[in-house]
């Protein structure tokens, strides 16, 4: 649960409520201050395992939770890290004549601004006058709602202090389904459109290839046999196609993640590799492009004779 107090005593309230229910109260504190020479903010946290265990660290210096609980050093996010050129140890200026070396980077997808994460007792030395109105609540699922309620009725919490993260987490993930539905479709549209593209120009190739086809039929081979080569032959080109589409995907999706994002935004999104898939989009495209031959290759099974034959006397 996060709280957002709307006065000194009314977050003391919360906290008093809350304290005895609840597994931690962790203060989130916070003030604008330059991050490595740019405006940001230096955000101040208690040493709890909920940071150690669960904190994303992209680089770390090995005894990184230990340095920062104690004041001797400092978290960056990424998108300082990359901008300023930071390396671990390096010297980071949080302003005011104070500067702490830097024991570790955290990925902070979305967040445009420089901040800095330092021990909450090291924030409010510096910053005494901070106000304490937000802090987080460490409480099983099973009774967040419970305790939610019991703070707006008990502790005087207003509707909109109280924020339960399962249950906002629980509308994102609602949100981003539906937009997976929608790419799904997409998906499924682009492949129609590029298998009738394919039926098409099968269609056009099929009566340009009967000179090829010709000669192959004079010295013997059936129609039927004909049509088997045609479908083999259209399976291998979608197969062949797989394989150079496959790799210059994964090189363009490199690119935009590596490197057109961290230049336009200053962060870094993992590129997760899924092979099931790519074997998925073999048979999908496997599929598509046999069921784009059907037709081309009904035609050649129902060729009259009289068609081949006028390829070599068009020949002479």
């Amino acid at each position: 649960l996060y709280i957002t107090a709307r006065s000194a005593e009314e977050a003391q309230a919360a906290r008093d409520y809350a304290a005895p229910r609840v597994d931690a109260v962790l203060p989130i504190l916070s003030a604008e201050a330059p991050v490595a020479g740019r405006a940001g903010d230096i955000a101040g946290f208690v040493d709890h395992p909920t940071y150690r265990d669960n904190w994303p660290l992209l680089v770390a210096a090995p005894d990184v939770w230990d340095r920062v609980a104690a004041g001797e050093a400092v978290l960056v996010n990424e998108q300082v890290w990359r901008r300023a050129g930071l390396s671990l140890g390096d010297a980071v200026d949080l302003g005011a004549d104070w500067s702490l070396p830097l024991a570790g980077v955290y990925s902070d997808y979305g967040n445009p601004e420089a901040q800095a994460m330092v021990a909450a007792d090291t924030l409010r030395a510096r910053y005494p006058d901070l106000p304490g109105l937000r802090f987080a609540l460490r409480v099983d699922p099973d009774r967040a709602s419970g305790i939610a309620a019991g703070l707006r009725d008990e502790a005087g919490l207003a509707p909109q202090s109280v924020v339960n993260q399962a249950e906002v987490k629980a509308l994102s993930l609602d949100v981003f389904e539906r937009t997976f539905l929608v790419t799904g479709a997409l998906n499924a549209l682009t492949l129609g459109v590029a298998g009738f593209a394919m039926l098409t120009s099968l269609l056009t190739l099929s009566n340009l290839r009967l000179p090829q086809l010709a000669p192959l039929w004079a010295l013997g081979m059936t129609p039927d046999r004909l049509a088997r080569l045609e479908v083999a032959r259209t399976a291998i080109l979608a197969a062949l196609t797989w394989v150079v589409a496959l790799p210059a995907g994964l090189a363009l999706a490199w690119v935009l993640l590596a490197i057109v994002n961290v230049a336009a935004f200053g962060w870094r999104l993992p590129m997760l590799l899924f092979p099931l898939s790519w074997l998925w989009l073999l048979l999908a495209a496997l599929a598509a492009a046999l069921l784009a031959s059907l037709w081309p290759v009904l035609r050649l099974t129902r060729l009259p004779p009289q068609r081949l034959l006028r390829v070599f006397s068009n020949a002479t």
